[in-house]
């Protein structure tokens, strides 16, 4: 029996394609064993969002090849995709599998141990639109939570981001297959789905769906108890777009809306397709529909030409916004888009006095919406057995996304319990005291 060895880089949705592999590997024959043993294949997810990322990505297939000199390494994804020419001559890969060619995974193996050749399979993503690459599982790696991709592509093209390019245009998945697997998860014991993609908002948009219209099917199916929601843009949370899931009890108020700045001038010279206030608006409606729903966002500091006038007008919308989590990003060139040759590039060590300040307030508002909760009664989805200050407690999380720990009366993996939030034992963790 053959060994093979998977290692992810990059998000959420490169977690699940991962997944997936390692699923046609299995039902192939395979072995799967840790990625720091002796394999005879080992694949690498590859993340190409940065330039770190690329370099991230060739590390990992160095690495791969230095573990076992005989065995195929396997290069698949982004990375591929934006820097085929450098993939191709690069001694440490021997097979490339690009964006939407993961799915032939087991038949390019197959070909290299047939032949001994060098293969690439990696289609121009940028010609037109292509089919959604399907890709299925039966189970993943977490125990109480499933990620969910239902979609793949984007079309919007902010100037400081390759993934359309590595990515390709949108392209939905049908919505039978979607709820064919969360059928199938849900009868394996799967409580709780995350639904995402690339650009998860634009569901539908080839097809003739829409993304409410998936969560309201995927509502209906037994057995799931939460829906949470990945990456959304602001633009698709309307009126209608929050009434409508506020009935659907289900879908967890926790939304991750993606910003970047808060700075008009900013957003534009991003290609953004919002303002400052419509972005406000949303959260809006979502505050209207939903009591103290959990949002959280994506920042990046010090984007060409940003001045200390429009980082303080940053500033001052995400305190007036008051997220609950805020991912903070010092902005990177990234080669091949139109930010990389802006002119008025902001010095690195401004960048990082700039990302200093918003993770301090990111902290100091992240503590005061869980402060929130405390005293309160919620309903905990528990995970897992871990150590908190040398104790053993099982962890899990409220709807909105509060980390919680309660001691072990009996076993909790994957078992939803209410009770009351009595203390912070850390800056993100809660004690919670069980009812009886």
């Amino acid at each position: 029996m053959k060994k093979a060895a998977l290692h992810n880089l990059g998000c959420k949705v490169n977690a699940y394609e991962t997944e997936a592999m390692q699923q046609m590997l299995e039902e192939a024959g395979y072995e799967i064993v840790p990625f720091s043993e002796k394999a005879d294949v080992y694949i690498i997810n590859t993340c190409s969002v940065t330039n770190m990322a690329d370099r991230k990505s060739r590390q990992m297939l160095h690495r791969a090849r230095k573990l076992n000199l005989d065995a195929i390494v396997v290069a698949a994804g982004c990375y591929v995709q934006t820097k085929e020419e450098e993939a191709a001559a690069d001694p440490a890969i021997d097979i490339l599998l690009g964006n939407n060619r993961k799915d032939r995974l087991v038949e390019a193996l197959d070909e290299f141990f047939a032949h001994q050749k060098k293969t690439a399979d990696v289609t121009d993503i940028n010609q037109g639109v292509l089919p959604y690459e399907e890709l299925h599982l039966a189970q993943t790696a977490e125990h109480t939570r499933a990620f969910i991709k239902v979609q793949d592509g984007c079309n919007q093209f902010c100037s400081y981001c390759i993934i359309p390019y590595a990515r390709g245009r949108v392209r939905s998945r049908r919505l039978a297959d979607i709820l064919d697997e969360v059928g199938r998860l849900a009868e394996k014991g799967y409580q709780e789905i995350v639904l995402t993609g690339i650009h998860l908002a634009s569901y539908g948009a080839d097809c003739g769906e829409n993304l409410l219209h998936l969560i309201q099917e995927v509502h209906k199916i037994r057995g799931i108890q939460r829906i949470r929601l990945g990456s959304l843009e602001p633009g698709i949370v309307t009126e209608e777009f929050a009434r409508e899931l506020s009935v659907l009890p289900k879908v967890c108020p926790h939304f991750h809306l993606s910003l970047q700045s808060g700075c008009d001038a900013t957003l534009a010279r991003m290609n953004r397709k919002y303002t400052a206030a419509e972005y406000e608006t949303s959260c809006g409606y979502l505050r209207k529909y939903f009591e103290h729903p959990a949002l959280t966002t994506d920042v990046i500091v010090g984007f060409p030409g940003e001045t200390e006038e429009e980082f303080a007008a940053t500033k001052a919308f995400l305190e007036k916004i008051h997220f609950y989590e805020m991912h903070i990003f010092k902005y990177s060139k990234r080669q091949g888009t139109k930010a990389a040759v802006m002119e008025n590039q902001v010095p690195e060590e401004i960048k990082t006095k700039r990302s200093a300040g918003l993770l301090e307030l990111s902290k100091r508002m992240s503590a005061e919406f869980r402060e929130y909760y405390k005293g309160s009664i919620q309903e905990v989805l528990f995970e897992e057995l871990t150590e908190v200050d040398g104790r053993s407690m099982y962890a899990g999380y409220t709807r909105e996304y509060v980390k919680t720990v309660a001691k072990p009366l009996e076993p909790l993996e994957n078992k939803m319990r209410k009770g009351c939030l009595i203390k912070a034992l850390s800056d993100e963790i809660y004690e919670i005291q069980l009812e009886l």
